[in-house]
């Protein structure tokens, strides 16, 4: 399936078109498979949309961002990085060496259950960066 086939009826479904921007950036992220900041993807997007801006790009990951088609993520430097929504998941990151492992929302479901029923609000969105120091980074401590 297509990047096209595959968000252009999310968009439409909610009132949007897609446009040859969303879609040359919906596409990177798509098959990045990581976070990217919004320089690499401008980068990434320009090879494939001439014309295609900066500012443009960040105007898109917002929209993309409030849509839920696009994820930000906060990655502990200050700047956001951006990646496609699908599976809810969360991050581990050394912050010795910068490794990075994807953690499951399973592991986390039991507190966001608590959260919710302490207190009174419904999560509809999170991704959450832990911060610790990885086991090749503590055996060299």
């Amino acid at each position: 399936m297509s990047c096209a086939e595959e968000y252009t009826p999310q968009l439409r479904a909610l009132g949007y078109r897609m446009t040859s921007q969303r879609l040359a950036i919906l596409h990177v992220l798509h098959h990045s498979g990581k976070h990217l900041t919004p320089a690499q993807i401008f980068e990434k997007a320009s090879k494939e949309l001439a014309g295609l801006t900066e500012p443009t790009v960040y105007r898109t990951l917002e929209f993309l961002a409030e849509n839920r088609l696009a994820r930000s993520a906060h990655m502990g430097n200050g700047h956001l990085a951006y990646e496609i929504a699908g599976h809810e998941h969360h991050h581990l990151k050394c912050r010795s060496c910068g490794n990075e492992m994807e953690v499951d929302h399973t592991v986390l479901a039991k507190l966001y259950r608590q959260l919710e029923s302490t207190s009174g609000y419904r999560l509809i969105d999170s991704h959450i960066m832990f911060f610790g120091l990885c086991p090749n980074c503590q055996k060299g401590e």
